[in-house]
């Protein structure tokens, strides 16, 4: 499964792929167009891109990387590539990617590129979440992409079993309640959570 995996990931995929600025510029420019990515532009998904480009300036300014985490994205000392699957309109990775781009930032030798799932539906298959084309999907490798260095996402693994349990159990709680205790953990987790999730998988990389 891994070989089928990263086969997936070729040299052009990676090249033609957008840096962490070069992602948000085109947000910006398809927002100024009143649309947004992915296969279907309905209104709800345009006021949710609206949304996470004021997540994602907010966390620009304020996402903060422990010592910890920092410490050891120092320490990798070998080229990696990290390769986020996403869309414009997802509340989780608004909330996870700029802590990616800080993390790549602290290092030259990381390498971080975003596809969009709607425009790489066989990829995205290869990553799916209990089934489901859940995003952001962060993926590393080595410079080469001859491996599969480590998976995270789409969300922190508390959110991950509150959605399994409100699917099976909604409690009369609606949908945009639901939406909206998320994004209340995630300004008051401040990426605690997921950077303690990241710092085994990228050690597990040294």
């Amino acid at each position: 499964m891994l070989d089928q995996q990263t086969s997936l990931i070729s040299s052009e995929l990676i090249d033609s792929a957008q840096t962490y600025s070069e992602y948000r510029e085109m947000i910006d420019q398809l927002l100024a167009e009143n649309k947004t990515t992915g296969l279907n532009h309905p209104e709800s998904y345009l006021d949710y891109t609206k949304m996470n480009v004021q997540r994602m300036n907010r966390w620009d300014k304020t996402a903060k990387v422990s010592p910890e985490l920092e410490k050891v994205v120092r320490s990798i000392a070998s080229p990696q590539i990290w390769l986020v699957i996403t869309e414009a309109w997802c509340g989780d990775a608004a909330q996870s990617i700029p802590l990616m781009a800080k993390l790549a930032e602290l290092n030259p030798l990381i390498e971080l590129k975003f596809v969009l799932r709607d425009e790489n539906p066989t990829l995205m298959d290869a990553y799916l979440t209990e089934g489901a084309r859940s995003i952001p999907i962060l993926i590393g490798l080595t410079g080469d992409l001859s491996k599969e260095l480590f998976v995270w996402g789409p969300r922190p693994e508390f959110l991950q079993n509150r959605l399994k349990a409100y699917k099976l159990d909604p409690q009369n709680i609606t949908s945009k309640e639901f939406a909206d205790g998320t994004h209340l953990w995630y300004a008051r987790d401040k990426n605690k959570t997921m950077s303690e999730e990241l710092i085994p998988l990228i050690a597990s990389t040294l």
